[in-house]
């Protein structure tokens, strides 16, 4: 019966039995790097091996140094002497930072040069907003007046050109055909458009008045942050100061009820099957 445990000869049970001696963990120390003790087991030995060969090539060179040593006091005082022993032992290489600064240069020029010859340009035609330096450079950022901000709306050529959304504005100058008069997109130069953004009501919403936002409209304006923040030719250049909005000032109607309406169906459809499958699972 197992629960009883399995008998030896001796009248002890094999869990009550020493564990075999192969099988005794070896609590001995040695010195190891630093001076720290390291436990001679079975895990440590490769570390040891090295540890102990490398000690035995000191010494040999050691034992080599003392040796020519004295043969130069000996062929000094005028005694015929051997010829020198030749440097057999391996010396440790030690890297040194300045080692690594090289090697990384090198590495560096090698990856550079090489996008240079196959696409003609140094950085592989990477097109990311790293790489232009002046992103990560500290920036003075300014403050504008809605009124402040209507004057970069594109209409004088000289001016850059920006647009905010929620409050940040951004220099949108490279994408003068899209935002600039004429664009696609014209109607949100000089101004903080943000809810328009969310709700695709180009014309009836041009302002930054976000309230009674559902999830997805929020969303919208998540995305279309990120893409400013994050778009590669496009900079943050400040902030716009917005007079406050009176709380009791009617919320903006979404310019196609059927449209909202159609989301807030949707929305509370998902929420449905959401919870269909949580019951599902429990």
């Amino acid at each position: 019966m197992s629960w009883m445990g399995d008998f030896t000869p001796g009248g002890e049970t094999s869990k009550d039995a020493p564990p075999p001696q192969s099988e005794v963990e070896n609590t001995e120390t040695v010195q190891g790097a630093f001076g720290k003790p390291v436990a001679a087991k079975k895990a440590n030995q490769p570390f040891l091996k090295y540890q102990e060969l490398r000690k035995k090539q000191e010494e040999e060179l050691e034992a080599k140094k003392q040796r020519n040593k004295e043969r130069l006091e000996r062929q000094a005082r005028g005694e015929e002497v051997e010829p020198p022993e030749k440097e057999e032992i391996n010396e440790t290489v030690n890297i040194t930072l300045w080692d690594i600064i090289k090697f990384l240069f090198i590495v560096t020029m090698i990856v550079l040069g090489s996008g240079y010859f196959i696409t003609g340009d140094p950085l592989w035609d990477y097109q990311g907003k790293w790489r232009r330096l002046s992103s990560y450079l500290p920036k003075h950022e300014m403050l504008f007046t809605e009124t402040g901000l209507a004057k970069f709306d594109g209409s004088d050529p000289t001016k850059p050109l920006y647009l905010a959304i929620d409050s940040n504005v951004y220099d949108v100058t490279p994408g003068r055909r899209t935002y600039g008069p004429g664009g696609s997109y014209a109607f949100m130069a000089g101004k903080d458009a943000a809810r328009a953004f969310a709700t695709g009501c180009f014309k009836e919403h041009q302002t930054h008045d976000l309230r009674g936002l559902d999830e997805d409209e929020q969303r919208g304006i998540d995305h279309w942050k990120k893409f400013f923040a994050n778009h590669k030719d496009y900079r943050k250049v400040g902030r716009v100061v917005h007079p406050p909005i009176d709380p009791a000032s009617p919320i903006p109607e979404h310019c196609n009820p059927d449209t909202k309406q159609k989301r807030a169906e949707n929305r509370q459809k998902r929420k449905q099957e959401e919870m269909k499958d949580k019951r599902q699972e429990l």
